[in-house]
């Protein structure tokens, strides 16, 4: 069928986008990768750019174990075994030994009874958040939550109702809880463990603490649920995320295999009473695919260096050059926003100035993301850096050099 109505709506659509500046546009290809030399860490090759070799400062692979090549030989040694697909949803057929072994390894790491992995963490978020939200529920979610988040909301009960609160203001989460007793049987808090925009982490000791306080005023409780994708691997001493950052537990969690770890897919770590319920209700655990065998055993093998003293050392590292990078800013008179993980903001407060400075970035051969309005709200545009084990300390030296000799930026 001929879409001559609908095209015009969509490419009315698309030139929206372009004049309000938050169209995607094209998406670099990466076409190689070199190897690390001479004190820098590795560069990528990009379609359309020769032989110019780029440091990637945009990538979410906090502990480079993607490219670690046990990782890689656990994934093909699986495939080889069990086939390059599952071949099946989970309880078609589509289980293998991979998938029940590393959901025992999840839950073990976190220090939960069970765990249940999924095709990607936007999936375990918008499967896993509906269902414990019900006709008589309050949920709770943090002004700067991940889009996952958000849409999981809007596809929770359309009875439920929703409060949003100002990002990480404990007052007012405990205006919200303490202002709806007799209103709601139950509550869902749920937050970011990391804000991937900002590195910045939730205070989850005084989100669960203030939690705790009120629980009795609400026959169904308060239920705390916390995605801690760009937190798992990459903040806490031993890479267990806001979590161990803050030494408190969230009642659900959920978490990516794709950042810190390497590989690919989403899982939830929780009670076990909880994740067997979850697994009779989530349509896209039930009616999805998993990942495949391959990556599973590739994630059981990146579990296994960052819980033993190789991954502390990865994560002490990362730790190390975040805080190197952000000491440079600081030295040189840009604003940056404390924080213990590997994203380092540099904050430029204004559109036209942070364009000009990733495409001066480019210039120098260095990938970076920059976030301006209306993605960010005016006043808060920023660049996102982001730190990986497979950088270098001369790495963050020439981003600094790099910088001061970019147009759009002065100290």
């Amino acid at each position: 069928m001929v879409l001559n109505k609908l095209t015009p709506l969509l490419q009315a659509r698309i030139d929206q986008l372009n004049q309000t500046g938050s169209r995607k546009g094209f998406e670099r290809v990466i076409t190689g990768r070199q190897s690390a030399s001479n004190g820098f860490g590795p560069r990528y090759l990009l379609a359309g750019c020769g032989k110019r070799p780029f440091l990637r400062m945009n990538a979410n692979s906090y502990l480079a174990l993607g490219h670690d090549p046990r990782v890689i030989a656990a994934e093909e040694e699986a495939g080889r075994h069990f086939g390059a697909g599952p071949g099946a949803v989970r309880f078609i057929s589509g289980t293998f030994l991979p998938h029940v072994e590393l959901e025992r390894r999840l839950a073990a790491f976190h220090g939960r009874d069970a765990g249940m992995i999924f095709s990607a963490a936007y999936a375990a978020v918008t499967g896993v958040l509906p269902q414990l939200i019900g006709d008589e529920t309050l949920v709770v979610s943090d002004a700067l939550n991940h889009n996952c988040i958000i849409n999981a909301i809007r596809l929770a009960a359309h009875s439920a109702r929703k409060a949003v609160y100002a990002h990480l203001d404990m007052a007012e989460l405990n205006a919200i809880l303490g202002g709806n007793r007799g209103l709601a049987k139950r509550i869902v808090v749920v937050t970011d463990g990391v804000f991937s925009m900002r590195g910045d982490h939730a205070p989850l000791d005084q989100i669960t603490a203030m939690c705790d306080r009120y629980q009795d005023d609400y026959p169904e409780g308060i239920v705390t649920v916390v995605d801690d994708s760009h937190g798992v691997g990459s903040l806490g001493a031993t890479g267990r995320g806001a979590e161990e950052q803050t030494r408190a537990r969230a009642d659900v969690l959920v978490a990516t295999l794709g950042k810190a770890l390497g590989v690919n897919g989403g899982y939830v770590v929780a009670s076990q009473t909880v994740v067997d319920y979850l697994r009779e209700t989530t349509p896209t655990y039930i009616y999805s695919n998993p990942i495949t065998p391959g990556e599973a055993a590739a994630a059981l093998k990146s579990l296994a260096i960052l819980d033993s003293d190789e991954g502390v050392a990865l994560v002490k590292k990362i730790h190390e050059l975040a805080r190197a990078l952000g000491d440079g800013f600081r030295s040189k008179g840009y604003e940056t926003l404390p924080g213990e993980h590997p994203i380092v903001p540099l904050v430029i407060r204004d559109t036209d100035k942070t364009r000009t400075l990733v495409d001066g970035l480019f210039e120098h051969n260095i990938l970076v993301t920059g976030l301006t309005y209306p993605v960010v709200p005016k006043g808060d545009e920023e660049i996102r850096f982001q730190i990986s084990a497979e950088h270098t300390p001369r790495d963050v030296d020439y981003v600094l050099s790099a910088i001061q000799d970019s147009p759009g930026l002065s100290g």
